[in-house]
């Protein structure tokens, strides 16, 4: 039997170039970077050395991955499209109280809507019930944190690995046993966020507080009927399998398209370009990470990793830059391969809880790790927020996610 082909190091190096121009390009070129075609432009001079490499030696590896790749953007752009016809109109008092309940309504919608479909859904009415106010960053890097990623965790509907891990045999309701890790990290970052918003509301002038309050508008929900093909989704993606789930989230999102009004499309602002923006950068990622993963796969057990709180910080470290779903299939193939319990898919139930949490929380570390966190960025800064860059979100992350991370590990996972 031939032997798989394994790249040498040096081949992470057009991994790590993208990663770099993703940091420095929307700084050193403002105005280069927004064309989602220059953005794709970078991603496939970076991917084609890659690509060059696995058509000589692997390229079952290529079809594998675009494989994932069309699984990833098709349901990720499914419900971006889908959830863009739904509109929810107002504009309340924005009080710490209000955007807490917001954060802590996506956190809960986001694992039957996913994390896309949540972050679509409210990311419109809570920068609406802010847009009085000039200290608003922070509540757009914890609705990343929370409605973006941390919030589905507990079916595969949720998060784009919890489905890549449906499709490798983890039961669809596996992930209820993830409702611990979920609540001990919600309740957590919700009341950080409560404390930080409090002080933020104090910087406020007397000017901005008061227009704040005086354009009070109800909300009100438009384009429901849209509910409607996001339960589909959720059925297909539990009841069908490749490709005819992948087909009928396609007919589900044109059905969706074509009976929305363009006044809510309009209402809403909604344009292609964020989902377009997150196909290039990833077709890039998920071609570029290939050497990556398969060096990982290949000596990941020489590292060490055996226990759960090994899987949790292994997958969710390597998931704020690989992309959290490819990396969780890395970790899932590299505890298969080890001399454990084969409780489900291969693994003891606490390995994969680990590695599950990993992935999905620890996207949040980037705005990488997830495919919503580039779509939440690329709607706010067309709102008027002054988003940080590559750096300056993962210092966010690094003093409010890590705090949490290492209680996570104390609970659960040691």
């Amino acid at each position: 039997m031939e032997a798989a082909f394994v790249p040498s190091l040096p081949w992470i190096v057009p991994f790590a170039v993208l990663l770099i121009s993703l940091a420095v390009l929307p700084f050193a070129a403002p105005r280069f970077w927004e064309s989602n075609l220059h953005k794709l432009g970078v991603a496939v001079a970076a991917g084609v050395p890659v690509l060059v490499l696995y058509l000589i030696h692997a390229p079952h590896a290529l079809v594998e991955a675009a494989g994932h790749y069309v699984s990833f953007i098709v349901l990720l752009g499914s419900l971006y499209v889908i959830a863009g016809g739904v509109l929810m109109d107002g504009d309340l008092e924005a009080t710490p109280w209000v955007n807490t309940l917001f954060l802590a309504f996506g956190a809960a919608i986001a694992s039957f809507v996913g994390t896309t479909g949540a972050s679509m859904l409210l990311i419109r009415p809570v920068l609406h019930t802010n847009s009085e106010r000039q200290h608003v960053v922070h509540t757009v890097v914890f609705f990343i944190f929370l409605v973006s990623n941390i919030g589905g965790a507990l079916t595969p509907l949720g998060d784009p690995p919890l489905f890549l891990g449906y499709l490798a045999g983890v039961p669809f309701t596996w992930t209820f046993r993830l409702a611990p890790h979920w609540l001990f990290a919600c309740v957590c970052l919700l009341a950080i966020y409560f404390a930080w918003d409090t002080w933020a509301l104090r910087r406020e002038t007397g000017a901005d507080i008061a227009r704040d309050r005086t354009r009070v508008k109800p909300l009100r929900l438009t384009g429901a009927h849209n509910l409607l093909p996001l339960a589909g989704l959720v059925a297909a993606t539990a009841l069908l399998s490749e490709p005819w789930r992948e087909l009928a989230m396609v007919a589900l999102t044109v059905a969706s398209y074509c009976t929305t009004s363009h006044h809510v499309r309009h209402a809403n602002r909604f344009t292609f370009h964020p989902i377009l923006e997150v196909a290039a950068v990833f077709a890039g990622i998920f071609l570029t990470m290939i050497p990556a993963l398969d060096l990982l796969r290949t000596h990941g057990a020489a590292i060490g990793v055996r226990e759960p709180w090994h899987f949790f910080w292994a997958t969710g470290v390597l998931s704020a830059f690989l992309d959290n779903a490819p990396t969780y299939l890395a970790f899932l193939a590299l505890g298969q391969g080890l001399d454990l319990p084969r409780e489900v898919a291969g693994l003891p139930h606490s390995i994969l809880a680990a590695i599950s949490v990993g992935a999905v929380f620890m996207g949040a570390m980037s705005y990488i790790g997830n495919g919503p966190n580039f779509m939440v960025r690329s709607i706010a800064e067309a709102r008027g927020v002054k988003m940080p860059g590559f750096g300056g979100y993962m210092l966010y992350s690094a003093a409010v996610l890590l705090p949490v991370f290492v209680g996570l590990t104390v609970v659960f996972f040691i």
